[in-house]
């Protein structure tokens, strides 16, 4: 967005996505970008940081702004429009609490892109992959065994086995938009009839879905948490693995020799421990939460020893949105204060090919947050709602 008035942050330590280091000086907006850094004339609006931190805008690589519930065919079948307006809402809310940038991998459509782009709503700049793909009886399929019912694709997920079919609903995507293709490459916590560990798609099918996104310049993202699966994924060319909760270290090892991205999200397990059942999660679900929940922050630890690149992402589904900010406590104690950091702006933002964000420097997009002191010193002010933080979003006060 352009155009936004001159915005001015005076007296502030600054973390530019990458150093350790905190900089010190003011950050001047201008035209939605960031123009100066460092002892600088002030323009426009000024904001005293008081010493505090300033911190790039946060990126959430796993969003679903579509999960008006926590799964099954009351979410893919529940109406669009109702699922356009609950999605609007979600994504301001994540705005709010900081994050600048989402990237949806599993719904997002055309219509809501265009809303956001257009100032009808308040959102983060936004990024989808429209419905991910699914084999029949995948973790992308919401029909539990004893349905007899037809399904073939909702707001979230698609039904699409073959490598012809998979060639073409992958074009449809990019035709409409898509920044990249979500594959379920394993079973899943929500899903019905699927065994978390066991891979999903054939080695043919995924290599035509990655052949078809690598000719767009794009990438494939695959929802996968065992070994076998992360490894069926990683050696046909799948880019970013998500959540991969049961990753071990010779796994890890292979990921970092093949470029790919890890994305967890540990928010997901933990809110659903805590406040699926009350929330109506299915107990097949519960207990499949309950073989990964512990093993993600391992996971994560494994892949930054092999020096694979860790992103952030959130998952949360229905009402356990609000939790998204537990997220980056949960990864800190895994990762530490720095490689979160990092994580949520500078390596979320390689990930998404996007160099326009996630960091602080001349010409990137206006996006940085104003955190409530130091989190190198006091880690909570990322995590503590009940903490103050000014939100910048295209060089506009958001809160």
């Amino acid at each position: 967005m352009t155009n936004a008035p001159s915005l001015t942050i005076q007296n502030a330590r600054i973390f530019d996505g990458h150093s350790p280091e905190l900089a010190r000086g003011s950050i001047v907006f201008r035209d939605g970008l960031i123009q100066e850094i460092g002892d600088v004339i002030p323009e426009g609006e000024v904001i005293d940081a008081g010493g505090r931190v300033v911190v790039p805008g946060l990126i959430d690589a796993h969003f679903h702004a579509y999960a008006v519930g926590l799964g099954g065919l009351e979410v893919e079948r529940s109406l669009l429009s109702y699922a356009a307006l609950v999605g609007a809402r979600r994504l301001g809310a994540a705005v709010r609490r900081g994050f600048t940038t989402v990237r949806d991998v599993a719904g997002g459509d055309r219509g809501l892109a265009r809303a956001i782009h257009s100032g009808l709503v308040t959102a983060p700049r936004y990024y989808y992959t429209g419905p991910a793909l699914s084999q029949t009886g995948g973790h992308g399929d919401p029909r539990s065994a004893d349905l007899d019912v037809c399904f073939d694709h909702g707001h979230m997920c698609a039904v699409v086995d073959g490598v012809d079919n998979l060639r073409k609903a992958v074009r449809e995507r990019f035709r409409t938009g898509s920044h990249a293709i979500k594959i379920m490459a394993s079973g899943g916590v929500v899903s019905l009839t699927d065994p978390i560990r066991l891979p999903q798609y054939s080695a043919e099918e995924v290599r035509a879905v990655v052949d078809e996104a690598t000719r767009r310049k794009s990438y494939v993202a695959a929802h996968a948490y065992s070994p076998e699966a992360i490894r069926h994924a990683v050696e046909n060319g799948v880019r970013s693995i998500e959540h991969g909760n049961l990753l071990d270290r010779d796994t890890a090892q292979l990921m970092a020799e093949h470029g790919s991205f890890l994305v967890p999200t540990l928010a997901a397990y933990d809110a659903m421990s805590r406040r699926g059942a009350d929330l109506g999660l299915n107990p097949v679900s519960q207990a499949k939460n309950a073989e990964v929940l512990e093993a993600g922050k391992v996971a994560v630890e494994l892949a930054l020893q092999a020096g694979v690149k860790v992103g952030f992402g959130s998952d949360l589904m229905g009402d356990l949105e609000d939790d998204q900010l537990v997220g980056i406590r949960l990864q800190i104690e895994a990762a530490g204060v720095l490689e979160t950091l990092r994580s949520l702006t500078s390596v979320n933002a390689e990930l998404l090919q996007d160099p326009s964000i996630g960091g602080i420097s001349s010409g990137m997009a206006g996006d940085a947050v104003i955190l409530d002191g130091d989190p190198f010193a006091d880690p909570e002010v990322l995590w503590d709602q009940n903490r103050p933080r000014t939100v910048i979003h295209d060089g506009r006060i958001i809160r």
